[in-house]
C-alpha cells in the first residue's frame, strides 16, 4: 500500500467515526476516537475503545468487499454503524473470544444491512440512520442470553419498573455534568470530559451542528427533570444522547436554515425525550437498552411529512 492509499484509508476510517454525528470530517473523527479512548479509560473499560476501532475497521472492510459505488465509502458511511456496535458489545458482554468474534461479524453485517434498508427506504425520502446498528445489536444481545460463548455481563435484568423516588442533585455543576454526559452517551461513554471532546469535534466541522447538539442535550435534560424521569438515567445522560442526534439531524443535516425548520427541530428534540422514555419501558421486560432507536423513530416521524418549509433541497 503506497502512502496515498494509506492516507485515503485512514481518512475513510476517520470519516466513519465522524459520521456517527453526521460529520464528514477526518479531524472530527479523530477527536471522537480520542474522546472514546479518554472516556473508556476514565471508566476503566479500555476494551470499549478497542471495540470501537475494531468495529469501525470491520464495517469499513465489509463495504470495500461488497459495495459497487465508491461514493459512500470515503464519506465514512460504511463505518459509523460498526463503530457503535464496537462500543456496545464490550460494554454489555463478557470479555471473551466469542464476544470479539461476534463484534466483528455484527459490525460487518451492519454495513450490508444499511445498504439493504436504504434501498427500501429511499423511495420515501428517508434512510436507515443508525437503525442497522440498533436492530442487529438487539438481536445479538438477546442471543447472548442463551449462548455461553458471549454471555451478557452488564445487561440490565429483565424487569418493568413502575415506581421510583425522584431525587436528583440540581446544582449547577451537577447539571453541567448531566448535560455533557448526554453528548458523550452517543458512544456509550459516561464521561463529561469525553462529552466536551465530542462537542469540540462537532464544532471543528460545523458550529451550527455543535450548537444544535449542545442545545438538544440541554433541552432534553430540562424536559426529563420537569417531568421527573428516572433520576439515575438523567444523571448518566441517558435522556440526552438520542435528542442530540435528533437535533443534529433535524437542525443541520436534513433541513434548510430558517426559523420554521429550527422550531421543527426543537419540537423533534422534545418528542425524542418521550420516545426515549417509552422505548426504555418497552424494552425493560426484555432487559435490552434502547440504544439510538428513539432517535431513529423520531427522526423518521418528523422527516416523513416532507414539508416544504424545512426539507433541504438536494
Amino acid at each position: 500500500m503506497n502512502s496515498s492509499n494509506l492516507k485515503s484509508s485512514i481518512t475513510t476510517l476517520l470519516n466513519g467515526s465522524g459520521q456517527v454525528m453526521f460529520q464528514q470530517n477526518s479531524w472530527t473523527g479523530a477527536l471522537f476516537l480520542c474522546g472514546i479512548f479518554y472516556g473508556a479509560c476514565e471508566c476503566r473499560m479500555p476494551q470499549v475503545a478497542w471495540g470501537a476501532v475494531i468495529g469501525l475497521i470491520s464495517a469499513t472492510l465489509a463495504g470495500i468487499m461488497t459495495e459497487r459505488k465508491e461514493d459512500s465509502g470515503p464519506q465514512g458511511l460504511w463505518g459509523f454503524n460498526g463503530i457503535l456496535v464496537g462500543c456496545v458489545f464490550p460494554t454489555f458482554l463478557s470479555n471473551t473470544w466469542g464476544m470479539w468474534a461476534t463484534l466483528i461479524f455484527c459490525s460487518m453485517l451492519s454495513t450490508w444491512t444499511r445498504t439493504a434498508m436504504n434501498r427500501v427506504m429511499e423511495s420515501r425520502g428517508i434512510n436507515s440512520l443508525t437503525f442497522p446498528f440498533v436492530m442487529l445489536t438487539w438481536i445479538f444481545l438477546l442471543a447472548a442470553r442463551t449462548m455461553h460463548g458471549f454471555t451478557p455481563e452488564t445487561l440490565p435484568a429483565p424487569e418493568l419498573k413502575s415506581h421510583f423516588s425522584f431525587s436528583l442533585d440540581t446544582s449547577i455543576p451537577a447539571l453541567v455534568t448531566y448535560w455533557l454526559k448526554g453528548i458523550s452517551q452517543v458512544f456509550l461513554i459516561n464521561s463529561p470530559a469525553a462529552g466536551t471532546i465530542f462537542l469540540a469535534g462537532i464544532a471543528v466541522n460545523s458550529r451550527r451542528a455543535a450548537i444544535y447538539a449542545a442545545a438538544a442535550s440541554a433541552i432534553a435534560l430540562a424536559v426529563a427533570i420537569a417531568f421527573q424521569a428516572d433520576p439515575h438515567a438523567i444523571a448518566n445522560g441517558l435522556f440526552g444522547y438520542s435528542p442530540v442526534l435528533t437535533g443534529i439531524a433535524m437542525g443541520y443535516v436534513f433541513t434548510s436554515y430558517n426559523l420554521k425548520s429550527a422550531i421543527w427541530a426543537m419540537t423533534a428534540i422534545i418528542a425524542t425525550v418521550f420516545v426515549q422514555a417509552a422505548t426504555n419501558m418497552l424494552l425493560a421486560p426484555l432487559g435490552l437498552p434502547a440504544l439510538t432507536a428513539p432517535f431513529c423513530f423520531t427522526t423518521w416521524l418528523f422527516l416523513l411529512p416532507g414539508y416544504r418549509f424545512f426539507v433541504k433541497q438536494q
